[in-house]
């Protein structure tokens, strides 16, 4: 392929710099995420009432009177971080191309590389949708779940970046897998209920936005029991660590995951204690996307798939680099 002899004339990309652009992804898809809670806490979600454009017949913000231009522009601002995401992800896909094309054997690497641009397109729709339904609690509901599953795709793909390409070794049971699996699930319902309660709550991006109608109260007690049952399962883990033992980074990682996890179950408390001010709402976003972190952190901790191949020394070389570059051109022909 062409592509592929245009991917081999780019540098080899170094330890750090593959985990940079991993790194970066993790935090667009968490990011994006809490720009979004802000458009909603300020009722910016209409400011720019059209999709793809801002107004009608400009992608920007202009006078107009039925729109403050404050919330033009923070809708408007959220938008243009999709443009930062879409730079992170196309770095990923680059990286992760130009190294399988000197380890062949790298397809998993590359798979998870091209979820973020995958992720991209969408969230580009489902945004589309949200605001063309002038914010329907469910689509803005998707939305947000959409950047959590991109946001555990991105921690795979930071880990894959260091990691070989090996069946998965475990460091605990098949009991011990299937607590994992629990958790996951549980924290994906977590999750859901969270955008539940959103949806009946105060901010809804708009005034005029239709809220859920279901008691707030009641919504966010199935939320707090489902973070609990989250804790219960994540101690069931650690019975499991305590039995067979772990490595010390696999300790390390749950214990990281305990600590995020009872904080952010105290900003939630907080910020139901005190009728969930605004300024609390970003925050316990912020929260989950870590949460959900720590959690894809220590599943990948659990396993071992061997290190990751290194550069190929003998490529280091002028005449080998262009063997490189001419053994893709060969697959083009």
């Amino acid at each position: 392929m062409r592509l592929n002899a245009l991917i081999a004339r780019l540098p080899y990309p170094s330890r750090t710099a593959q985990r940079a652009v991993a790194i970066a992804a993790v935090i667009a898809q968490g990011g994006i995420g809490v720009t979004g809670s802000i458009v909603r806490v300020t009722g910016s979600g209409l400011g720019c009432p059209t999709w793809p454009q801002c107004v009608a017949g400009s992608m920007f913000p202009v006078s107009h009177p039925e729109f403050d231009a404050l919330t033009q522009w923070i809708e408007f601002g959220n938008r243009l971080l999709t443009g930062v995401v879409v730079i992170v992800a196309a770095l990923c896909v680059l990286a992760a191309w130009r190294i399988q094309l000197e380890h062949p054997g790298r397809k998993r690497l590359v798979k998870l590389a091209w979820t973020m641009p995958g992720g991209v397109v969408a969230q580009a729709v489902i945004g589309g949708m949200t605001v063309l339904t002038h914010l329907l609690w469910w689509t803005v509901a998707v939305h947000f779940l959409v950047s959590a599953v991109l946001v555990w795709l991105a921690v795979l793909l930071l880990r894959a970046f260091g990691e070989g390409d090996e069946p998965p070794r475990w460091h605990v049971p098949s009991s011990g897998r299937a607590i994992l699996v629990a958790l996951t699930v549980v924290l994906g319902a977590v999750l859901v209920a969270g955008t539940t309660v959103t949806g009946a709550g105060p901010h809804g991006g708009d005034p005029d936005t239709p809220r859920l109608a279901v008691s707030v109260d009641l919504l966010a007690k199935v939320h707090g029991t489902l973070l609990v049952c989250y804790l219960v399962v994540l101690a069931a883990f650690g019975l499991q660590l305590m039995r067979v033992g772990g490595p010390k980074k696999l300790w390390r990682a749950y214990g990281v995951t305990w600590a995020i996890a009872l904080a952010q179950g105290s900003i939630g408390s907080l910020q139901y204690a005190l009728g969930v001010p605004e300024e609390l709402v970003s925050f316990h976003v912020l929260g989950s996307a870590v949460v959900i972190v720590a959690t894809a952190s220590l599943w990948c901790t659990a396993r071992d798939r061997g290190p990751a191949p290194g550069r190929n020394e003998m490529t280091d070389t002028p005449e080998n680099a262009g063997a490189v570059t001419g053994g893709a051109s060969a697959q083009a022909g």
